[in-house]
């Protein structure tokens, strides 16, 4: 498998797996073991910062959330191997994690994918820009102006009925981080290398 993974000249493999994981996850309730706990992490449980990511409060938050993936994926698809956007996934969700942990110190818990997405959004959008894709800064401020509107106005109650739990803004603010800090740090080692 890992093999075709890096043979792979789309993300789609990878986006499929994440799925699967998560499907599964939120089928067998592993929240408790799984989720991004503050106390548990600080506790040394550090996998909570990764996995946190995979976890949903409810089928609609896990629907939106894949949705959400596979477009991201199609959009940005021309940027990525199945090798790369899996290393860019996971250095995402690890992102995502320690952001959260360390510049929220209040936010107790966590769960689902939407951060990391926003990270993976502005990481492809940035490539869009860095490849001459003048959409790339519609996207970029686009997704800049989302995450600074929620920041002052917080998510729509709406979407936080639809998922049974708090909008979590704050995974979306570090998730744009993320991705903008991610996109300047493999430029800056490609360049020296």
């Amino acid at each position: 498998m890992l093999s075709h993974l890096k043979n792979s000249s789309k993300p789609y493999l990878v986006v499929l797996i994440v799925t699967i994981i998560c499907t599964l996850l939120y089928f067998l309730h592993l929240e408790p073991q799984l989720a991004f706990r503050r106390s548990a992490i600080t506790g040394g449980q550090w996998w909570r910062l990764i996995t946190g990511n995979l976890l949903h409060t409810n089928h609609w938050h896990l629907l939106m959330n894949l949705a959400g993936l596979w477009v991201i994926a199609f959009l940005h698809e021309m940027h990525y191997r199945a090798s790369n956007f899996l290393g860019i996934f996971l250095s995402l969700a690890l992102l995502q994690g320690i952001g959260l942990y360390l510049l929220f110190p209040t936010l107790g818990g966590y769960v689902g994918l939407s951060g990391l997405l926003h990270g993976l959004f502005t990481y492809g959008a940035l490539k869009d820009i860095q490849k001459k894709v003048r959409s790339g800064y519609l996207l970029f401020v686009g997704v800049c102006a989302k995450v600074v509107y929620e920041q002052l106005y917080g998510a729509t109650d709406q979407v936080t009925q639809l998922i049974g739990a708090r909008v979590a803004t704050e995974s979306h603010l570090v998730g744009v981080i993320s991705g903008i800090f991610l996109f300047v740090l493999l430029r800056f080692v490609r360049r020296s290398t």
